[in-house]
């Protein structure tokens, strides 16, 4: 396989960071940038003796996104109708991608599609100085299985016809489309914000598989970009838990549950806490789904949701948003005195940024691994184990 980058759009679009570099290059100069960072906030005797373990590549650093949010607007101003991605360094400009390299192929197809079938309507997108218009946002993802959804975006004065419908079925696809949704949003905002959610056709939801657990994904909850790397990045954090037989797990920031129900069939108990409603229905429902009767989940903020829960942890895993975790909450997750923390980052800074108020804490980083779960971009995740150290030391 080439793992080079070839799409057309590459320098103009903001998506991808690494053009012609193999893949091997990348990951080298990704683990480059991380330990700059962590050299800052960890001892040097600390990747000395081996308690850093390097960096991990994705299973495929190609056409591995399971999930695109494409916008519609112009390339240039007054031009024809375009349906893609935003250009870098540009709020207005959005560029097409038909052969964006770490999206399925399907999704470049239907993309295509969808441009032709609104520029043949005539059909504006919405503005965002005068917020006219109607067409907003084309969100699809797809499950390992090759299942699509596909979710139109729209004002709310805008209602699909029954042959926009029509026209995504008849698409000669890899895949095959399993259901397409209809959200309105008159949100100011430039976000994909459900006020409403109309199904128009087939199924309202995906079913993944993850390290053999099915998770079922709804329209807007969160699950990993890159499935195949989420279980890279799974499976390395179920290892440096290690055994949790007899204990109760905290799982916070916890999303559909995928690492509560991971680690549920060995633990005596896990305990998901997630802000996003609709997240903790699909975490009851998947647990439900794979037979795990010792995992709970509770909707509610991290910060106030701890001062609730009367079992205390033998062991947290947090996992928060790219923010990190809340300062006052960090205090009250060391409170709780738990033997090992595990710190799943989306951005490694706020974590590195956390270390220290997690060493003074009585927290000391004791394995520390980076996963690269977006190649061919500047991101990637890093996983740090933390063990409690003994009273006096």
């Amino acid at each position: 396989m080439d793992e080079r980058m070839t799409c057309a759009a590459f320098g103009r679009c903001g998506g991808c960071r690494y053009g012609a570099e193999p893949y091997a290059a990348q990951l080298a100069a990704k683990e480059q940038e991380l330990l700059k960072l962590f050299r800052t906030v960890l001892p040097e005797e600390f990747f000395a003796c081996g308690k850093y373990e390097g960096i991990l590549g994705s299973p495929s650093p190609l056409s591995y996104r399971n999930k695109m949010e494409y916008s519609f607007g112009n390339e240039s101003k007054d031009g024809p109708l375009t349906l893609g991605l935003h250009k870098k360094g540009s709020f207005y400009d959005i560029i097409p991608v038909p052969d964006c390299r770490i999206a399925p192929a399907d999704f470049g197809r239907i993309c295509a599609a969808a441009q032709a079938y609104f520029r043949e309507k005539g059909v504006p997108f919405l503005h965002k100085r005068s917020h006219q218009g109607s067409l907003r946002h084309l969100v699809l993802r797809q499950s390992g299985d090759g299942s699509i959804l596909v979710n139109l975006v729209t004002a709310s004065s805008f209602r699909p016809a029954a042959d926009f419908t029509e026209m995504l079925l008849a698409l000669p696809l890899d895949g095959r489309i399993t259901g397409i949704l209809h959200t309105e949003n008159d949100s100011a905002a430039d976000a994909v914000i459900p006020e409403r959610v109309n199904l128009l056709w087939g199924e309202n939801y995906l079913t993944e598989t993850v390290l053999g657990l099915s998770f079922r994904i709804l329209p807007f909850s969160f699950f990993q970009t890159n499935t195949r790397g989420a279980e890279v990045l799974y499976a390395k954090a179920r290892d440096y838990i290690g055994s949790v037989d007899g204990c109760t797990v905290y799982d916070l920031y916890s999303g559909t549950g995928t690492i509560a129900q991971v680690l549920a069939p060995a633990a005596r108990e896990v305990i998901g806490v997630e802000i996003v409603e609709e997240a903790v229905a699909a975490a009851r429902e998947n647990a439900a789904l794979n037979g795990l009767s010792n995992c709970s989940f509770i909707a509610g903020d991290v910060l106030k949701v701890l001062d609730e829960i009367a079992e205390a942890p033998d062991v947290i895993v947090m996992d928060p948003p790219r923010d990190g975790v809340n300062p006052k909450a960090l205090q009250k997750i060391m409170r709780r005195g738990a033997g090992h923390l595990l710190y799943i980052s989306c951005k490694p800074s706020s974590l590195a940024r956390d270390i220290p108020a997690l060493s003074l804490g009585g927290y000391e980083a004791e394995k520390l691994v980076f996963v690269d779960m977006f190649p061919n971009s500047a991101n990637c995740e890093a996983i740090c184990l933390f063990g409690r150290r003994e009273a006096g030391v």
